[in-house]
Formats: C-alpha cells, structure tokens, sequence
C-alpha cells in the first residue's frame, strides 16, 4: 500500500468530518437532520467563486463563503424551521427532513440554473512538501492544518465555555435544560449559525485539494449524513473519528479497486455499523 494513498485519505477524512459535526450536532439539538447541508456548503463556495471572479482576494473570498454559509443557515433557523420545532420526537425528525429536503432542491436547482459551469478553486501556495518522506501538496496541507483547528475550537467550545456546556445540556435533555433556565430556541439558533459556518469553511478547504461546482451539494449531503450515522448522532468527536476512517477507506478502496464502488463500500460501512452499534462509533446509547 502506498502511504501517500493513506495520507490522502487523512486529509478527505478531516473535510469529511469537519462537514458533519454541524449535521450531527444539529441532529442532537432536539432531532433537526438538515438534508441541505451539502447545497449551504456548495452555496458559500460559489458566492466566494463569484467574488473571485469579480477581482477579490483569495482571503476575503473565502471569508465571505463562511458568512454567507452562515447567512443561510441562519436565515433557515429564523423563517421555515420554526413549524417544525414546535413538533416533538418522531414528527419533529420527519418534519426537517421533508422542510430541509425541499430547501436543499431548491439551492441546488438555482445554483445549476444561474451558475452552471461555475466552480471554486483556491490556489494556496504551490508545488508540494515532503512529510515523512512523502510528497504532498501545500494546498492539501493548509486545508487539513484549518480543518484540524476548526474542529478543535469547535470541540473546545462545547467542553470549555458556558454556551457551549448548554448546548450539551440541550443535546442530553432539552426540556430539563429549559426547566434550569437554558433557551433551547437560542442554541439552537445559534448550533444552525455554527453549522453554516462549518459548511462554508468545508468548502474553502475542499476547494484547496478539489473543485467545489455547483452541482456538489447532493453529493456532500450524502457523505455528511454518513460520517454522522458512523460516527453517532450529536457526538461532534465521533464526527472527526467517523471521517477519518472513512476517508481512508475511501481513499483506499479508490486505489485498490476503482472510484465506481467507493460510494458501495462507505453505505456498506454505515449499514454495518448500524447493525452492530446503532448509536454510532461515539453516540449516546439509550
């Protein structure tokens, strides 16, 4: 096995999981499964192409893709999602999935429509390094040493601050956080802003190792919502864990066996792990 295969997959599995710990931690505030996810990821990466194109900098280009990933998700928590919050359990879950789903045709229909051939690629740096004695790419690098950071102010914010130990208490219990005075509508505003702002940032860092096109949102849905159901539901480690092995197998099986049945092999992954543990690799068993 090439171990430039397995570092590849190190750097896919860090986007992976970076792109689901705002799916799995919205999922734990109360069951919200956002299925358009991957089109508010692909609708900041376009909005950072087209600045780009309009003569903006590489740097504030890919500071707005993260503002308007976050606008987005904001703008979702203010307006269409208050119906289904004001469901409980199983209503509640199918609730968001059909709002979300809708939500997300439609991103991904205006994107394809307007912006067709439209694409981001952020060049940072050029040429490659060696790392343990294996060539990588500057670009594939930076994106992993963001993602890394991301992650783990994101897991430092929900372990070491006072917002983040309520929105814990809102992911173990959400009425009895309500009942000591935490506001589960103002976390969860506030977990659909971070989870923006993570979809936005999944793309400038997906951009610097491959193009993000107007048609990927589907796509990064689909990977997000797996690494989450690997990695358990709520669990935003469990995320990082889940997309890491993930993106090795992929990487992997890419090498060993062809593209065409990757996406065969990360299902399979899931449905396995459903079977033998159904809460995930770090999810809360019941």
């Amino acid at each position: 096995m090439n171990p430039a295969v397995i570092f590849d997959g190190v750097v896919d599995g860090l986007q992976l999981g970076l792109l689901a710990v705002g799916l799995t931690l919205l999922y734990g505030l109360g069951g919200i499964l956002n299925l358009a996810h991957g089109q508010i990821a692909v609708l900041g990466g376009i909005t950072a192409a087209l600045l780009l194109d309009a003569g903006w900098g590489a740097l504030p280009a890919a500071a707005m893709a993260v503002v308007a990933a976050t606008a987005a998700g904001l703008v979702l928590d203010q307006t269409i999602m208050r119906p289904v919050y004001r469901e409980r359990g199983e209503d509640r879950i199918l609730l968001s999935l059909l709002v979300t789903l809708g939500v997300g045709f439609v991103i991904d229909g205006l994107l394809v429509w307007r912006y067709p051939s439209e694409a981001l690629t952020l060049r940072v740096g050029s040429g490659s390094v060696e790392v343990l004695g294996i060539t990588m790419r500057v670009g594939s690098l930076y994106a992993s040493a963001i993602t890394i950071v991301a992650i783990g102010l994101v897991i430092g914010f929900l372990r070491a601050t006072r917002a983040g130990r309520a929105v814990r208490s809102v992911i173990e219990d959400e009425v009895g956080a309500e009942l000591v005075g935490v506001n589960p509508s103002a976390v969860r505003t506030l977990i659909f802003g971070l989870s923006g702002a993570l979809a936005g940032l999944f793309a400038v860092t997906q951009s610097m190792t491959s193009p993000v096109t107007s048609s990927s949102g589907v796509s990064y849905t689909i990977l997000a919502l797996i690494v989450t159901v690997v990695g358990g539901l709520g669990s935003a480690t469990g995320a990082l864990l889940a997309g890491l092995i993930l993106g090795i197998v992929n990487a992997i099986s890419a090498a060993e066996i062809g593209s065409y049945i990757t996406s065969i092999i990360l299902l399979a992954a899931a449905a396995l792990t459903i079977l033998v543990r159904p809460s995930g690799l770090l999810g809360r068993t019941e």
